[in-house]
């Protein structure tokens, strides 16, 4: 045969397979376009020269890996369905004459062509939009963007070489598929169905309860450091369970709808049960990709959305005021030569200050499981007790609550006002170091300190009746503790009626003369952490929406080409059934029920396991410092709709395609 016969023909037949090669085609070029201008991101050294460019670069480098892992998953995934597709027209192939070896060498002149056609246009898309991408980063982060066209050799060598060897493997896996057919099984391998299944309790039963203790991890984790290694337990028991319960549940689920006889034996019920059993087998690893991506999708999503709508109330909680400073040196009277170098310096620039205050704390770590008794012992280490079981304790006095606060509270003796940043404190009565106080209000709100709310314990703060308490309650772990034990220290803080270059300006300056004077303390200020914060949640939003776009390109496809590849199968189910009397209203109707069955059962699914992850993400959110709870809620409710609403578009078009093929 003359060289030009097979380009030729790998032409023609990506020509003729257009409904399926094209939204191949289309995958692979957004999926390198993709892993291009996420790389290229964190290889631009304009986000290293942006504030906060370390968090930003490492996020970037992170998705890149994601991306890639992913690319080599899908696109074999993806690639099966066409391969099952083309069996019948290989097997035609080879009984018209041409040997296994000659198709091998039309499929390698295919794959060159897909390989090209994605590259280049996947890396001239990725290109085009690589700035736009940097500059929405930019928007994001609120950071200044450089001008130029930035293109990196680096990721379009990295580009090329991952997909290079992607496509190749892909190749040989194909032609591996045709050598070990023979042409009669690749004629008829299109229109193999499945045997009916057996109903496998076991796995079922398995399935069930991989999903019950990934469930269970979710809801009773206490304690956000404990929820991170616990996270990815969680998240690979309810991955075994989803696929263990589609792939065995599903078929005990179809077959008790075969037994009730009432639900059975209606036409489009009849059809699309029974045509679901015998094909469950490989419609299960289908819907548990879409259940799992799905759920994917709407974790990174929510999760992302609810850190970057809620960072204001973050950076609320975090800096209670424009500047906070917490003294480390301890007098009983607090720092009051500290605070006035402070307000010195406010007059110096011409400060407008509002806000001030300045109150004496003491902060302890102890046991709730043990009345807060057996996290402090007499040689001053803590006792074996288990993460989850420790909380913070910040003691302050009722004068110093209600200057703060501007309240008129008032305590007797022996009584206490707390109030609890995560987990409310339930009993009435506090028990420390022997001695028991009474709870005589539970506050909705306390003077912020910034440095407990960023803390992923729960912290109990706590007003005593008077600074002979505090002391108190100081001397006595100091017995315990000795060296160890924690100093009552002073926080101050304030805000100024100036813009973010002054505030800054002033803190860099603050931050000078205390060195200078040696006055020990930690300084924070809110609109210098502000860009941290925002260029760690803004990559964290931006990582979210790129890998949700993705997934949901890998659920759209997944789906498309199931409904395409069973429609083809079921085509001569349905011809038969026309022919013997089925009208094409019944027919329509019967492949609506069949469709909506399957299709909606994964978002079903994946609304549960978002439900039961819930508590498991609000702890995790927690080392993120988002506490919010209703905002989290709100943010997961609306991602769920508008998924739903694209789920529900996405089977629209499904099933009007289902239909033009089974109805040919």
């Amino acid at each position: 045969m003359r060289k030009i016969f097979y380009p030729k023909l790998a032409a023609g037949n990506i020509k003729k397979n257009a409904s399926i090669y094209f939204p191949y085609l289309l995958t692979c070029i957004l999926t390198i376009a993709m892993y291009y201008i996420i790389r290229s991101l964190s290889l631009n050294p304009g986000i290293e020269h942006m504030v906060g460019g370390g968090y930003l670069g490492s996020i970037m480098y992170m998705g890149s890996l994601v991306v890639a892992v992913f690319a080599v998953i899908f696109l074999f995934y993806t690639n099966s369905f066409l391969v099952k597709r083309r069996k019948k027209e290989f097997g035609l192939f080879n009984i018209l004459g041409m040997e296994k070896r000659h198709l091998s060498k039309m499929l390698i002149w295919e794959c060159v062509y897909m390989t090209l056609a994605s590259l280049l246009c996947g890396l001239s898309i990725g290109m085009a939009l690589d700035k736009v991408m940097y500059l929405l980063v930019g928007r994001m982060i609120s950071a200044k963007v450089e001008l130029g066209f930035f293109v990196s050799p680096k990721a379009v060598g990295e580009t090329a070489c991952l997909f290079g060897v992607i496509f190749g493997l892909i190749c040989l896996y194909s032609i591996r598929q045709v050598y070990k057919a023979d042409p009669i099984e690749l004629l008829r391998a299109g229109n193999v169905g499945e045997r009916e299944p057996r109903t496998k309790w076991i796995l079922a039963l398995a399935g069930a309860a991989a999903l019950g203790m990934g469930y269970y991890i979710a809801i009773t984790v206490r304690n956000p450091i404990a929820s991170i290694p616990l996270f990815f337990v969680a998240v690979i028991l309810v991955v075994i369970g989803t696929y263990l319960l589609f792939t065995a549940g599903s078929i005990a689920l179809l077959k008790t709808l075969r037994k009730d006889k009432r639900y059975y034996y209606r036409t489009r019920h009849f059809i699309s049960v029974s045509g679901m059993i015998y094909r469950m087998k490989q419609n299960a690893v289908g819907l548990a990709n879409i259940c799992i991506l799905s759920t994917m999708v709407l974790v990174m999503i929510s999760t992302t959305t609810s850190l970057m709508v809620g960072m204001e109330d973050i950076m609320r909680e975090r800096y209670p005021s424009d500047i906070m400073i917490y003294f480390n040196e301890h007098t009983p009277e607090g720092n009051e030569a500290g605070i006035e170098t402070v307000r010195t310096m406010q007059r110096e620039r011409h400060l407008s200050v509002t806000g001030e205050f300045a109150y004496l704390y003491l902060g302890l770590s102890a046991s709730y499981e043990y009345k807060y008794e057996a996290g402090l012992t007499a040689d001053g280490t803590t006792t074996d007790i288990l993460l989850d079981a420790t909380d913070e304790l910040c003691f302050i006095t009722l004068d110093d609550y209600n200057a703060v606060t501007g309240e008129e509270k008032s305590l007797k003796a022996g009584e206490i006002l707390i109030y609890s940043n995560r987990t409310p404190y339930e009993s009435s009565t506090f028990k420390l170091f022997g001695k028991e106080y009474t709870v005589a209000e539970r506050l909705d709100h306390f003077v912020g300190n910034g440095r407990y709310s960023a803390n992923i314990s729960n912290t109990h703060f706590i007003v005593v009746p008077d600074q002979e308490t505090l002391l108190e309650i100081y001397e006595r772990q100091k017995e315990l503790l000795g060296d160890n034990a924690k100093k009552i220290r002073q926080a101050y803080g304030f805000n100024m009626d100036a813009d973010k270059e002054e505030q800054n300006a002033f803190y860099n300056v603050l931050m000078e003369r205390f060195y200078q004077d040696q006055i020990s303390a930690l300084i924070e200020g809110r609109e210098e952490a502000r860009t941290s914060f925002m260029s760690l949640y803004g990559g964290l939003f931006f990582i979210g929406v790129f890998l949700g776009a993705l997934f949901v390109m890998a659920t759209v496809l997944i789906i498309y080409y199931k409904q395409i590849s069973e429609g083809y199968d079921d085509q001569g189910r349905f011809e038969i059934m026309q022919k013997v009397g089925m009208s094409r209203e019944e027919v329509k109707s019967a492949i609506h029920s069949q469709v909506l069955t399957v299709f909606f059962l994964p978002l079903i699914v994946a609304g549960i396991h978002v439900t039961a992850a819930f508590p498991l993400i609000s702890r995790l959110l927690m080392l993120l410092q988002l506490s919010n709870t209703k905002l989290f809620v709100a943010c997961t409710g609306v991602c769920f709709l508008v998924f739903a609403v694209m789920y529900i578009f996405v089977y629209n078009l499904t099933a009007k395609t289902y239909y033009r093929i089974v109805s040919r």
